[in-house]
């Protein structure tokens, strides 16, 4: 008895609490190669006008480092925010893509590719360290940009004695495995 009403919390409850908000977008690349490490994590404001930190700052090999789309889109702005040069990136469905100090010679209204080099790593952001600033906005929302390339949902761990696994596929197509304890 145990074993099913674990099991059906397991199946239930995801489905449950509607989709969850950090499934990866399926098909988003990093915007540095090779994967960098980040540097400064995503830490917005609770209101608008407050303090925070919009976007994650990723480590770069070298300043002129090449920044490439992490989806396909139309470019929305190049152009100098405060002090540092800024493209962005309009990725339909309300998300667009920010990322500074890059200098950029494409133009609004230019379409790009994912993968496509977008402009050069400037330096000056994370003081002596090359790293980009990369920011993701879903309408007027800012967004955890991680939650487009890599997978941030929590990993949960259940014993393994007397136990069964389920296997199941999550909204976005991967498997994984829960393990029951019938104990």
């Amino acid at each position: 008895m145990k074993a099913i009403l674990v099991l059906a919390a397991v199946i239930l409850l995801p489905a449950a609490a509607g989709p969850p908000a950090a499934v990866p977008r399926p098909g988003w690349s990093w915007p540095l190669s090779p994967k960098p490490a980040v540097l400064r994590a995503f830490d917005p404001p609770d209101k608008p006008w407050m303090s925070g930190h919009r976007g994650v700052d990723l480590g770069a090999m070298h300043d002129g480092a090449p920044v490439t789309s992490p989806a396909s889109g139309t470019v929305s702005f190049v152009g100098m925010v405060v002090d540092r040069p800024v493209i962005t990136i309009d990725h339909g469905g309300g998300l667009r893509s920010s990322f500074e100090p890059v200098e950029s010679v494409l133009t609004a209204g230019e379409p790009v590719e994912q993968g496509q080099t977008i402009g050069t790593l400037q330096p000056g952001h994370c003081a002596s360290l090359a790293c980009v600033h990369w920011g993701v906005r879903r309408g007027d929302a800012y967004v955890n940009p991680l939650e487009f390339v890599t997978d941030l949902r929590p990993s949960i761990l259940l014993p393994v004695s007397n136990a069964a696994a389920v296997s199941r596929t999550d909204p976005a197509g991967r498997a994984d495995t829960a393990v029951l304890d019938d104990g």
